[in-house]
């Protein structure tokens, strides 16, 4: 409970690690959160609390539209204090104690000079520039002696790492946490155990135990040790097949990736590269006449759609896969997977191997990965080999647009 100076606040409720961070002597704190740990809630009852007292606060966004979680919950909890004002235009709510609590976005950083502020929080710190703390606010804490809070979920080894790290030195001003998703006792196990139990282990570590894993490194692992599948030049008795397909485009390859289900295994690959459509459906056909697969699961960007019509037209069994940011990292993650799991064997292709080897991942704003092969290199042998494992494995069904359901 807070008080002005005649009406008691109802502030939210706040679990044990969130009170124990809120009741910390240190200036400078570094919240390193799983996922639903709470560190929304944790930052409205900081930033109301320090308005309430009559001081200045400052809630950071990376970008505007996730500066709305912050403004939510502000205003959410100022509806139940007495003559508390809201401003929609400036995203600020005054308080009669003369304090005020603003959400800003940092997409202009040199937009958040000027201020002198008692408390600034940084919402999902990790995908701030550098310069938005040391140039821009950091200096606006000086005159008032302000105070700072850093919370995200990690992003690799970046600007919040090391804030976080600072926070383990013993310097007296700052103190950090590693605060697990698990922490958070509203949180049901069994949803932890769930998530656990279909992620890849990089993204669950990262994601629900708030580990700092090396960006950009290790999104498939044990590649070389499944390494041990039989090429096969064509279907095996009473072996049931898919195909994997993607359509080059420019300097890209056009790769088509065998899977045997039987077998679990890819079997045959298909590279070419500067070929004319008409030939990459012939040599589609002809590989679907060797292996007489169940299903063709085939890129439909771009000019993927009129190609899939037309082998559709020809009597083959194509589904069409749109790829989005978010389709994408699903079937990469399911491949993940099966590597980790050691449920796939793969050919010892020296071009597929170094795709896969080299594969990068980038944490995105919104929580999702976006994933690809490092600036000038190729990763068409590693989607091929996804989608077929899609097909094959993932339990997904697909729609005619090729949107997941």
């Amino acid at each position: 409970m807070n008080a002005t100076t005649k009406t008691k606040i109802q502030m939210p409720t706040l679990h044990k690690s969130q009170r124990q961070v809120r009741q910390h002597p240190a200036r400078f704190k570094v919240l390193d959160c799983g996922r639903r740990w709470g560190k929304t809630r944790l930052g409205v009852a900081m930033c109301i609390g320090a308005a309430l007292a009559g001081g200045r606060a400052w809630w950071i966004a990376p970008s505007f539209p996730m500066s709305e979680v912050g403004w939510r919950g502000l205003k959410q909890l100022a509806q139940g204090i007495p003559r508390a004002e809201t401003r929609e235009v400036t995203r600020m709510i005054r308080f009669p104690s003369g304090g005020w609590a603003q959400v800003r976005s940092a997409d202009h950083p040199d937009s958040l000079r000027g201020e002198g502020l008692d408390l600034v929080l940084l919402d999902e710190c990790a995908f701030l520039q550098e310069d938005t703390w040391t140039r821009s606010l950091r200096p606006a804490l000086a005159d008032r002696k302000g105070k700072g809070v850093f919370i995200s979920t990690p992003k690799g080894r970046n600007f919040f790492w090391r804030l976080w790290q600072k926070g383990q030195e013993g310097d007296p001003e700052w103190y950090s946490w590693k605060l697990p998703t698990a922490d958070n006792p509203f949180i049901d196990p069994t949803e932890i155990a769930s998530a656990q139990a279909i992620l890849p282990e990089r993204i669950f570590r990262q994601e629900f135990l708030a580990d700092f894993i090396e960006e950009g490194a290790g999104v498939f692992r044990g590649i070389f040790s499944a390494a041990t599948a039989v090429s096969q030049e064509r279907a095996v008795e009473g072996h049931d097949y898919v195909i994997g397909c993607d359509w080059g485009r420019a300097e890209d390859y056009t790769v088509f990736a065998v899977v045997d289900l039987q077998e679990k295994a890819l079997v045959h690959l298909d590279r070419s590269n500067r070929v004319e459509y008409a030939l990459q459906r012939g040599r589609l056909k002809a590989l679907a006449e060797k292996f007489r697969p169940r299903f063709i699961l085939a890129e439909a960007n771009a000019m993927g759609e009129p190609i899939i019509e037309q082998l559709r037209r020809d009597g083959l069994p194509v589904k069409p896969f749109m790829t989005t940011n978010a389709t994408k990292a699903a079937v990469i993650d399911g491949l993940a997977l099966a590597f980790e799991r050691e449920q796939i064997q793969i050919l010892h292709d020296p071009v597929l191997l170094g795709e896969l080897d080299g594969f990068t991942s980038e944490r995105l704003p919104s929580g999702l990965f976006r994933y690809g092969a490092p600036s000038g290199l190729h990763d068409d042998t590693v989607i091929a080999l996804a989608l077929a494992w899609e097909q094959a494995f993932g339990g997904r069904k697909w729609r005619p647009e090729g949107m997941m359901v």
